[in-house]
């Protein structure tokens, strides 16, 4: 194929008559070129001459009811309605089939014109985006073509242009809101009930904890780690200093070495025996075992919490608690309370309606 042929690129291809993206709040900036006079007259007569054709179609829908022929009997005006039925129906419908005519023709207009001026990449892509237009053309489903006229109105009003008046805009927003809100809080709701439903069955509740144990163990270790080194490690690592803990526990352990030396009967007796000096000897003596105690705890302090050997208890305590058997009756407990309390806060926050906060309230 040579290079004159080749299909146009994305970045390349020029797109006119298609307004940028912009939020459904803020207007087209107004350095952005606008639309000729005639493109914004043909989409405003678009918009009237669809709102016209769904309202006759509506005002038809209703009148040809059988509710309508018993309300207009209830009323006594049957005569009215039999003369509307004879005399303006088949008209209206005639008129409605030539405004789908005009339709299906209007709209093969703009294919071959988006065609002709390379609007899309490929040239069948034109009915997939304006597939609510297409679907219009078919009677059973002419309510599509209120999507057109809110497509126009989207974009005229992108554009600056004042469609609705602003109250009713902001009303329409409010209540579209409103319902999108109430349709997925339901949808949430009936999903933790669900969840919750599964829960209670202990087979899926057990296989539920071992799966997300076993699925989650690496994390479980290098969380408890995190908190060992950041919690634990630092308060084992002041009884090494000459002050606060570590001092208390030396001074102690003296005391309790003083004292088991002082209650040991047979050495007093002994020491006892030793005239003069014996007396002395004990009071040394205990002195001694009182500073061996001390030492001893000193030592004991700056071995064991060696920085390094510190750290490799810490990984030997998490890896050991991260690999904890999911049969523990403490431990589902403990998971199912932690689920249940989530569930029922996030349900908490779920139905709470948003939409009742909201300054729109007041329109």
């Amino acid at each position: 194929m040579s290079a004159s042929t080749t299909s146009p690129q994305l970045d390349s291809t020029s797109i006119p008559h298609q307004s940028p993206r912009l939020s459904d709040d803020k207007p087209l900036r107004p350095d952005r070129p606008k639309p000729s006079r005639l493109k914004l007259t043909y989409d405003i007569a678009m918009i009237i001459a669809i709102s016209i054709d769904l309202l006759l179609i509506s005002i038809d829908a209703i009148l040809m009811s059988n509710f309508s022929y018993s309300a207009a009997a209830w009323l006594t005006v049957g005569d009215t309605l039999s003369w509307y039925r004879d005399t303006l129906h088949d008209p209206l419908r005639t008129a409605g089939g030539f405004f789908t005519l005009f339709l299906i023709f209007e709209l093969l207009v703009r294919w071959i014109i988006a065609i002709k001026r390379k609007v899309y990449y490929r040239w069948f892509f034109f009915p997939f985006v304006h597939w609510y237009e297409v679907l219009g053309c078919f009677p059973q489903l002419r309510a599509l073509r209120l999507f057109r006229a809110v497509v126009i109105g989207r974009r005229l009003y992108q554009l600056g242009y004042q469609v609705l008046p602003q109250p009713w805009i902001n009303r329409i927003k409010f209540y579209i809101n409103l319902l999108l809100e109430e349709l997925s809080d339901r949808v949430i709701l009936t999903t933790i009930q669900n969840f919750r439903q599964q829960l209670t069955d202990p087979n899926t509740h057990k296989s539920f904890i071992e799966s997300t144990i076993a699925r989650n163990r690496d994390e479980i270790e290098a969380a408890l780690l995190s908190i060992l080194r950041q919690e634990l490690a630092p308060k084992l690592q002041e009884l090494t200093a000459s002050s606060s803990g570590g001092d208390v526990l030396a001074t102690e352990m003296g005391n309790a070495i003083k004292e088991g030396l002082a209650n040991t009967p047979e050495l007093r007796r002994y020491l006892r025996m030793i005239p003069i000096a014996g007396t002395l000897i004990e009071s040394q003596l205990q002195h001694v075992g009182h500073n061996i105690g001390e030492n001893v705890v000193y030592a004991l302090n700056k071995r064991l919490l060696d920085p390094e050997r510190l750290d490799a208890l810490m990984v030997a305590i998490a890896s050991g608690v991260a690999k904890i058997d999911t049969d523990n009756i403490a431990l589902n407990a403990l998971i199912s309370s932690i689920i249940d309390d989530s569930l029922t806060e996030f349900e908490a926050q779920v139905k709470v309606q948003h939409w009742k906060h909201q300054d729109m309230l007041n329109l």
